[in-house]
């Protein structure tokens, strides 16, 4: 049984139970759905990954360089850090650190062609979810961290959950205008609201203040021309988006339209397999569509992948 079939098992179960003994079964047929769904790839692309990185966290809640930005540098307090379960750079190796650098390689190659075919705009990454509550802020902030962390790339992680913007609060910086800002005031420039931290590589967009028509602004010219600037103008740099959940709100629909990959984060043993094909029916205009299993619970014998959980994240 593959990781995906094996994490598609979890999916909307209330415990483990055996893998399926033929191919006629219910769970046999939804899980060779998920898994269908997850490899609408070309040949050649990295495999699709399964993964399980789960830690108790967020119990509180130059000038021409459009992605370095010019405001002074922000600290991010990494003591904090490790206490919520977040991959930290001056951290001794962790197994969450393991688990993150597990998820980040076929991204990286999918992104960059490293040993399998590029991916067009493969370094526009969204993470999304189904539903609120099942860690996409979390994944987000880890796998932007450990790319971060890599000798030869950048990361500008990008708060586009519009509606429910965390990062800077989880990050511990402080955060006034930002991408809608800059989609809805043509003299604002990207580089004014850009907050460079003290993680060397990692630079982070918040979402910038609330606007009644978010979503009529990220489907516009301007966020087009936003996305492609972006990602080409430094084209070593990888740029995550921490989307809304696909089944809350219709932003992270148009956001899907510019990506070249998805993160689908799906809590295990609680998010329903209606809702996970549902969700994906949403993201059918992005070729390269992985999924993270979220919050599993450990069982006898199980991978490595399964080896890290708990039971919170936003």
């Amino acid at each position: 049984m593959s990781i995906i079939e094996k994490a598609a098992g979890k999916i909307g179960a209330g415990a483990p139970r055996p893998a399926p003994q033929g191919g006629n079964s219910d769970s046999s047929h939804d899980a060779s759905l998920i898994e269908n769904a997850l490899n609408r790839q070309r040949s050649g692309h990295a495999a699709p990954f399964v993964a399980t990185p789960v830690e108790p966290m967020f119990n509180a809640p130059g000038a021409d360089d459009v992605l370095e930005g010019n405001s002074q540098v922000q600290s991010i307090n990494l003591a904090r850090l490790r206490r919520m379960g977040v991959v930290a750079p001056d951290a001794e190796k962790s197994q969450v650190a393991e688990e993150f650098r597990i998820i980040k390689r076929p991204l990286i190659a999918n992104a960059f062609g490293q040993g399998t075919a590029r991916v067009k705009n493969g370094n526009l990454i969204m993470i999304t979810s189904s539903l609120p509550g099942e860690g996409k802020s979390f994944c987000a902030i880890n796998l932007a961290i450990s790319m971060a962390m890599e000798m030869d790339r950048t990361v500008l992680l990008i708060d586009a959950d519009v509606a429910k913007p965390r990062i800077p609060e989880y990050l511990g910086i402080h955060a006034d205008k930002g991408l809608l800002d800059v989609l809805q005031d043509k003299d604002l420039k990207l580089s004014d609201v850009l907050i460079r931290t003290d993680i060397a590589k990692l630079t982070v967009l918040p979402a910038g203040r609330t606007y009644k028509r978010a979503t009529e602004l990220l489907a516009s010219a301007a966020m087009t021309r936003l996305v492609e600037d972006i990602g080409n103008r430094y084209p070593d740099r990888i740029i995550l988006f921490d989307s809304p959940p696909l089944l809350a709100t219709s932003e992270a629909s148009v956001l899907a339209t510019h990506m070249g990959q998805i993160v689908m984060v799906v809590e295990a043993e609680k998010t329903s397999q209606e809702a996970v094909r549902e969700a994906l029916s949403h993201i059918q205009s992005c070729e390269v569509v992985g999924m993270l299993l979220n919050k599993t619970t450990p069982t006898p014998g199980a991978d490595y992948y399964y080896g890290y959980y708990g039971s919170y994240g936003k």
